[in-house]
C-alpha cells in the first residue's frame, strides 16, 4: 500500500519513486502546450479531493498554495512550517531555481486553507522540522513528498473533475501567473512572484501562456454583423 495525496491506495511498483533513477524519461524530447486552468476547473479539482481524512485536508492546501503563490512543485514540497508566515501574508522559498531566496505574497483565503493543514498536522504530532507538505501514513510520517506521487494525483483529481486539459503542478503556476497579468499586475511585480531573473523572460512567459492585450484588442471590437429585418 502506497500513499499518495488523496487517499491510500495500491498501486504498481514502477511508479515508485526511485523507480527510474537512472533511467531515460519517457517524455525526454516531448513538450507540451502550457493549458491554463480557469478559475472553474480550479474549483472543481479542489472539490474531486476527498473530503475525509488528512491526506484530503493536505491535497487541498498544496493544490490552493500551488495555486495562488505560483511555486513550482518541488519550492512548494521543500517548504517547512517556519517558510510560511500567516499573519504578513508570505512564503519565503530558501532554495529555489538556481538556488535562489524569494519571498512571495499569498492572499489571506488562500493562507486560510493552508492553516487548516497545518493545524491538523501539528494535531497528528508532526514535527515543524518536517516538510509542510509530508507523508502521513505510518510507520514513518512526516516523511518528504516526491513530486512523481503529486503529479499522479493531478491526474487521478483531474479525471475525476472532469477536467480535459493536462492538469499538473506547473500548471498551476502557468494559472497564477496568467491571472496575474489578466488583474493588470506590473510585470516587474509578477517576475518577482515567479522568481525569474529578468523582466523579458516573464514577458515571454505571459504572452506564452495568454496574450490579454490581443484578446482584449479582439474582443473589444465593434459589432459588424448587420441586423436582418
Amino acid at each position: 500500500m502506497l500513499e499518495v495525496l488523496g487517499a491510500p491506495r495500491r498501486r504498481s511498483y514502477i511508479t515508485l519513486p526511485g523507480y527510474r533513477a537512472g533511467m531515460k524519461p519517457a517524455n525526454a524530447g516531448h513538450t507540451y502546450p502550457a493549458e491554463v486552468l480557469t478559475r472553474d476547473e480550479v474549483n472543481r479539482l479542489l472539490a474531486a479531493c476527498s473530503r475525509r481524512g488528512n491526506a484530503g485536508l493536505r491535497t487541498r492546501a498544496l493544490i490552493t498554495l500551488l495555486y495562488r503563490s505560483g511555486l513550482r512543485v518541488a519550492e512548494a514540497l521543500a517548504l517547512r512550517p517556519k517558510d510560511i508566515d500567516l499573519e504578513n501574508g508570505t512564503v519565503t522559498v530558501l532554495h529555489g531555481k538556481g538556488d535562489r531566496r524569494r519571498t512571495v505574497g499569498v492572499d489571506a483565503q488562500a493562507l486560510a486553507v493552508v492553516q487548516l493543514w497545518l493545524d491538523r498536522r501539528r494535531q497528528l504530532g508532526i514535527g515543524v522540522g518536517s516538510p509542510v507538505f509530508c507523508t502521513i501514513s505510518q510507520p514513518n510520517p512526516g516523511q518528504e513528498m516526491h513530486s512523481s506521487v503529486v503529479r499522479e494525483c493531478f491526474k487521478d483529481l483531474a479525471v475525476k473533475a472532469g477536467i480535459d486539459k493536462r492538469v499538473h503542478p506547473h500548471g498551476l503556476r502557468h494559472t497564477h501567473a496568467s491571472e496575474l497579468a489578466r488583474e493588470g499586475v506590473p510585470l516587474h511585480v509578477i517576475r518577482k512572484q515567479l522568481g525569474h531573473q529578468d523582466l523579458a523572460t516573464t514577458a515571454r512567459y505571459i504572452d506564452h501562456l495568454t496574450p490579454w492585450e490581443v484578446i482584449d484588442a479582439i474582443r473589444s471590437r465593434e459589432d459588424w454583423a448587420t441586423p436582418h429585418p
